[in-house]
């Protein structure tokens, strides 16, 4: 039996090759600093009640006879485990490695691109062609709800069939090692890098496609993608896509729209999932599914876990978890929450600095314009601040309180967020706790959901 291992083994983006590596055959071991320090339980358990060998991230559990490392887009040459693998000649590969060699054996491979909905839309192709019996393989990184009884961690499906389904991410360009049969590319906008970086990942990415580009409409830089093959167009603003939606509205369990005279919903809230929707729809037409047929099976999708995620309703407040971190993510799930009434109540944690630095003068211009006067911005010091980083969140609510929005505070330890939160509450409001990288996000809104 071929051996590999994982550094960085509880990540999104790796926790499902490692589980399909397992169900290939492989001993796969997998060792994470969170594993270390206590973190992560539930997704320890989860991972190696699937099989996975956990070791410490000290470099001890790398072994000669191991085949491969990989590792995720984080981790430098000055890991243990990647020192490690050094001494013995163990290739080391990336993340995006292994996902590009296992897509590639598939002959009608979909890669869903786009700085926000990727994970959503991926989740929903999957969802859909696993409902239709059409068995594909779905490599994504988030957590379906529909898939939460199943063992592991819910963010893939394996089967050996010729459809494979995969989250093409474009923070660190890997987005330009697929070759899909279908390519999706949601929308484009600041995120991770420069515009002219980002630009220049998607034209590359829709150069590769093989069979059909699908593009969302309502993005001007999405829209103008090109390529040489098929391009099919979504929309839920303008009738000249190929694909329209019409009249959506929000409703308790979601949202509902019309396709071409016909009614349907979806179990997740925002206009955005409808767009989100579209794109999974016009994937599956093009592997010659009904779009209705289609449509119809997504009705019975509950959404990705921390992404928008509801978490429950206490006295009358409801509480969510979201992953958004960049400027159009935040403006859109807020503006999801407020198609419905009632206050609403943001938390949000920068990631890192370097966010700050490249998107946080507009997250505070976008900010004030989504949300009411008596609505509360709150944010907590970033995430993977160290004493030598000059910039403070601190900073994005002083230019949010400049945009004209004076009910926006800045608190640096997560004890003060959960007393002004249990403080200020009251009945009606919605709170969304939104953030990337902490895994502890999550938790801290149930935490705040059994308080009240």
């Amino acid at each position: 039996m071929k051996k590999i291992a994982f550094c960085g083994a509880s990540g999104n983006g790796i926790s499902p090759l490692e589980q399909i590596m397992i169900k290939k055959g492989y001993e796969v071991y997998g060792s994470d600093l969170s594993f270390d320090e206590g973190r992560d339980v539930s997704r320890k358990k989860a991972l190696e009640n699937v099989g996975l060998h956990i070791i410490p991230q000290n470099g001890s559990g790398i072994t000669p006879d191991m085949e491969c490392l990989y590792v995720s887009a984080i981790i430098d040459e000055n890991n243990p485990d990647v020192k490690a693998a050094r001494s013995f000649n163990i290739p080391i590969k990336k993340r995006s490695d292994l996902l590009q060699e296992l897509f590639s054996q598939y002959s009608k491979g979909i890669a869903v691109g786009g700085t926000a909905g990727k994970t959503t839309t991926t989740a929903m192709i999957g969802y859909i062609l696993d409902t239709l019996g059409k068995k594909p393989c779905m490599i994504n990184g988030g957590m379906l709800c529909n898939f939460e009884d199943r063992p592991g961690l819910p963010n893939y499906i394996y089967n050996e069939s010729d459809i494979c389904v995969i989250e093409a991410d474009e923070s660190d360009g890997s987005i330009q090692k697929y070759y899909p049969y279908i390519g999706i590319v949601n929308n484009i906008s600041h995120d991770h890098t420069s515009m002219e970086k980002l630009v220049e990942y998607f034209s590359n990415f829709a150069a590769h496609v093989q069979h059909a580009l699908i593009v969302n409409y309502d993005c001007p830089l999405a829209s103008k993608l090109a390529c040489s093959k098929q391009v099919f167009s979504f929309s839920i603003q303008n009738s000249e896509a190929d694909i329209y939606a019409t009249d959506i509205k929000a409703v308790a369990h979601g949202i509902e729209y019309s396709l071409d005279g016909r009614r349907f919903s979806l179990g997740v809230i925002g206009k955005f999932n409808v767009s989100n929707a579209l794109a999974a729809i016009a994937s599956c037409m093009m592997l010659g599914i009904d779009k209705f047929e289609a449509a119809k099976a997504l009705e019975g999708f509950t959404g990705i876990k921390v992404r928008l995620e509801k978490v429950g309703t206490s006295k009358d407040v409801t509480f969510y978890d979201d992953f958004a971190h960049n400027p159009s993510k935040i403006a859109a799930s807020v503006a999801a929450l407020k198609e419905y009434p009632g206050r609403v109540i943001v938390m949000y944690q920068p990631h890192t600095p370097f966010s700050v630095i490249n998107t946080g003068d507009e997250v505070a211009e976008v900010l004030p314009k989504v949300m009411s006067d008596d609505d509360i911005i709150l944010m907590q010091e970033i995430y993977e601040k160290t004493p030598a980083d000059a910039v403070s969140a601190n900073d994005i609510i002083s230019k949010i309180r400049e945009h004209g929005h004076n009910n926006a505070h800045f608190m640096s330890q997560r004890d003060e967020v959960r007393r002004f939160i249990l403080d200020n509450v009251r009945a009606g409001d919605r709170v969304v706790i939104m953030g990337a990288h902490d895994n502890s996000l999550p938790d801290f809104s149930r935490e705040l959901l059994k308080a009240v």
